[in-house]
C-alpha cells in the first residue's frame, strides 16, 4: 500500500470491480503454484494499481487484444474454465469511466502478466474535507435489454458491462424463453446471437417482426457468423444491425444509446 493515505474520486463498487476482476483473471490463468501480486502507490497525480503474476502470459502481438469484447487469447483458452475473459472489458470501460487508463504488459507467453491501472488523484487530499463525487457520462438513452445467447457466462459479462452503462437486463438462453421475456420485460431492444439451443436467433427475430408489439424493438444480432450471406439473413429476418464478436463495445454503446448511426439500407451491409 501506499507510505501515506491517497484520496481518489471514485464509485467504491466500481473500484472494487475492477481489482476483482483484475485478481480473478490473474487467478484463472496462472498455474497451481504460481505467484500473485496486488499492490498500490502513487505516481505523480495519479493512483496506480498493479497486479502481477507468474502465470502463461501473453504474446507481444496479442497485447493489444486482451481488453476486447468476448477476447480470449489462445494460449488461454485450456486455462480458461468456460469463460469468455470478458472480465477485462469491465476493467477498461470502468477505469475509463473514472478518467482513468489501464494497460497490460508481458514479456512473452509463460513468464506472467501485469496489469496496470491508473487514477487520476482527487484535487483534494484531505479526508476531513468533503470530496467532490465523480461524474461518470451517462448514457444519452437508458434502454431496457434483454440478452439472448446459450453461454450464460457470455451473458452475465455483457449484462455487467450494460448495467454499468446505467441500462435494465435481463438474460433468456432459448429462443423460446426469449420470445416469452421480450414482452413481459418490455423490452426496447434485444441482442440475440444466431446459434440457440432451440430456435434460432432468425426465427426468434421473424417472430417478433410479425407480432405488432415487436416491431419497435431494436433487435443486434451478436454473432461469430461474419459472411456477407450471413448478415442478408440477419436483415431479412429483421435484424436493424449485425455485430460480428468480438464485439467493439464502444459501437454498440452506441448504437444502444441513440446516438447517431444508421440502421440498414442496401448501402450498408452491417447496418451502420
Amino acid at each position: 500500500m501506499p507510505v501515506s493515505p491517497a484520496y481518489v474520486d471514485v464509485d467504491p463498487v466500481r473500484l472494487a470491480q475492477i481489482v476483482q476482476n483484475l485478481l480473478n483473471n490473474a487467478a484463472k490463468y496462472t498455474p497451481a503454484g504460481g505467484r500473485i501480486a496486488l499492490d498500490a502507490r502513487c505516481e505523480g497525480q495519479e493512483a496506480v494499481i498493479r497486479v502481477c503474476d507468474t502465470g502463461i502470459g501473453i504474446a507481444p502481438e496479442n497485447l493489444a487484444a486482451v481488453f476486447g469484447m468476448f477476447s480470449q487469447l489462445p494460449a488461454g483458452r485450456a486455462r480458461s474454465q468456460g469463460g469468455l475473459g470478458v472480465g477485462l472489458s469491465l476493467v477498461r470501460a470502468l477505469t475509463e469511466a473514472h478518467g482513468g487508463t489501464v494497460t497490460a504488459a508481458s514479456p512473452g507467453l509463460g513468464q506472467g502478466s501485469e496489469f496496470t491501472v491508473r487514477l487520476p488523484l482527487a484535487p483534494i487530499q484531505d479526508p476531513s474535507k468533503s470530496l467532490a463525487l465523480p461524474t461518470i457520462s451517462e448514457p444519452d438513452l437508458r434502454r431496457r435489454i434483454l440478452l439472448v445467447d446459450d453461454s450464460e457466462d457470455a451473458a452475465v459479462s455483457l449484462s455487467m458491462l450494460l448495467e454499468s452503462d446505467g441500462h435494465q437486463t435481463r438474460i433468456a438462453t432459448t429462443g423460446a424463453a426469449a420470445l416469452v421475456m421480450a414482452y413481459e420485460f418490455e423490452a426496447e431492444a434485444l441482442l440475440l446471437d444466431i446459434g440457440l439451443p432451440d430456435i434460432s436467433g432468425y426465427d426468434v427475430a421473424r417472430r417478433l417482426r410479425h407480432d405488432p408489439r415487436g416491431k419497435r424493438m431494436l433487435l443486434v444480432v451478436v454473432t461469430g457468423l461474419s459472411q456477407e450471406h450471413d448478415k442478408g439473413a440477419a436483415f431479412e429476418a429483421g435484424f436493424d444491425y449485425h455485430l460480428v464478436k468480438p464485439v467493439d463495445y464502444d459501437r454498440l454503446a452506441m448504437l444502444l444509446n441513440g446516438m447517431p448511426g444508421h440502421r440498414h439500407d442496401p448501402g450498408s451491409a452491417d447496418g451502420g
